[in-house]
């Protein structure tokens, strides 16, 4: 397996396989009512054949090319992630998100770890469009979207049922020729 060093924090973005559901679900529980307030990643693994399922899915769409995941550590302990949700190479368009527990916040991970797969979104898969929809309630993700130097597209009124409420989910993208601009200052 590989590790792409995220600095000299002793942070890494390793891609998250099925075989390490137990690791996973551990990490989510960990952060469950955290990561849970805007991201339906608790909802669905709820247990280790949930956890290992929705690992496999994402094994299926790596094979597929269709989309990635991959966990962020932190000291040898996972804390977080960025996946490529979507990914649709004829069109060249896809949807990036991200997680995190409580304990890693505030540190730049999720930032640094998409800079990672975007890049490699756009420079190895040639994605020209990379879209991160976020609830406009989430403060921390458009954060990361503005660090990102994506540009806020709009607003989907309230367009994302979660449990039980209605929420306004916001469309950030950056285009690759503004990443590679961006990359290069």
């Amino acid at each position: 397996m590989y590790a792409i060093s995220l600095g000299d924090d002793g942070a890494e973005l390793r891609p998250l396989e099925p075989w390490q559901a137990e690791e996973y679900l551990a990490h989510l529980d960990r952060g469950r009512d955290y990561i849970g307030r805007y991201v339906g990643l608790p909802d669905v693994c709820t247990d280790l054949p949930a956890t290992r399922a929705f690992l496999q899915g994402y094994a299926d769409k790596a094979a597929a090319d269709t989309g990635r995941i991959c966990g962020i550590w932190l000291e040898d302990v996972l804390v977080g992630g960025v996946m490529l949700r979507t990914m649709d190479v004829a069109t060249g368009v896809c949807e990036a998100g991200c997680w995190l527990e409580p304990t890693a916040a505030g540190r730049g991970l999720v930032t640094r770890a998409a800079r990672v797969l975007i890049d490699w979104a756009v420079e190895q898969r040639g994605m020209h469009r990379v879209e991160w929809h976020v609830s406009s309630e989430n403060t921390a993700s458009i954060n990361v979207a503005k660090r990102l130097g994506m540009s806020k597209d709009g607003v989907l009124r309230e367009s994302y049922p979660y449990r039980g409420v209605r929420h306004d989910m916001e469309v950030w993208s950056v285009l690759a020729p503004e990443w590679r601009a961006l990359r290069t200052t």
